[in-house]
């Protein structure tokens, strides 16, 4: 299954027995609108709510880190997906954290996934179809996850990274977040970026309408960025959810996915034992 699927492809489809759409939206804590409120207000028809914080580890404290195996494996039966399902997921932005819910089934051993191009904005520009109200009831079913360690990072990883340098770290966040010239917006964060990353805001690979970029275009503005596939990636945001579209990008462009740096800022600048860099 491709990385991206048009609003063509998913109208052609819709309704299918192995098809299930999630709505992935995640507001900002700045933002006054609740995603869940949103999806009942209007989604695209048969979708079901894919709630990032919910489907997470309930035993920390930073915001929706990757939960185990088994939660994420019940949580996902509950919701109607089992391993021959092909899943969609989009979001109510175009694109902001749709790719989480991608990169999240891809991580527990499931690639029959892809992201709606231009999310709910695009297939309602279009004109078509939209629903309101709770989904319908949705039958049990069971999803056996294979979980890849090997596209997640955590903290030590990304200790242990700052001193061999062997993967290279690509940070989503706007240029003024990874700069330090603009404060973070959760309190108490540091400024700044891990030292020896890269920035590529997110937004750089997607068009003004919040659809993705020709892949070659994506490619070019990784090159630009300093990948180009040679070097292990690690991606990182704020807390783990643009991240995703980075690796979004790099599956659109063909390049080798690598891994995500779950903790992201959150994690990184919230510690006083973590080398910063400010630009």
């Amino acid at each position: 299954m491709d990385p991206l699927v048009s609003t063509d492809w998913l109208a052609h489809e819709l309704g299918k027995s192995d098809l299930v759409v999630f709505d992935a939206t995640k507001y900002l804590p700045t933002e006054p609108k609740d995603g869940k409120a949103e999806f009942l207000n209007a989604h695209v028809p048969g979708a079901r709510y894919f709630d990032i914080d919910q489907i997470a580890d309930p035993d920390t404290d930073l915001p929706h880190m990757v939960p185990s195996p088994g939660r994420f494996a019940k949580l996902l039966g509950a919701l109607g997906v089992g391993n021959a399902a092909r899943v969609v997921f989009y979001d109510q932005k175009g694109l902001a954290s749709a790719a989480r819910g991608w990169w999240l089934m891809r991580l527990f051993g499931h690639d029959a996934v892809a992201v709606l191009d231009g999310g709910l904005p695009k297939w309602h520009k279009e004109g078509r179809l939209l629903e309101s109200g709770e989904p319908a009831a949705i039958s049990q079913a069971d999803f056996r996850p294979d979980f890849r360690a090997t596209r997640l990072r955590g903290i030590g990883d990304m200790l242990r990274n700052v001193a061999t340098g062997q993967e290279q770290v690509l940070d989503a966040r706007a240029a003024g977040r990874f700069t330090g010239a603009v404060p973070e917006p959760r309190a108490g964060m540091r400024s700044g970026h891990i030292e020896g990353a890269r920035n590529l805001p997110y937004t750089d690979l997607l068009h003004p309408d919040a659809t993705f970029r020709s892949a070659a275009e994506v490619k070019a503005r990784l090159a630009e960025a300093g990948i180009d596939g040679t070097r292990p990636v690690v991606t990182s945001c704020g807390s783990g959810v643009t991240a995703c579209i980075l690796t979004l990008g790099l599956a659109v462009a063909g390049l080798p996915e690598g891994a995500v740096y779950d903790g992201s800022w959150t994690e990184w600048g919230g510690r006083a034992d973590t080398p910063v860099e400010v630009v």
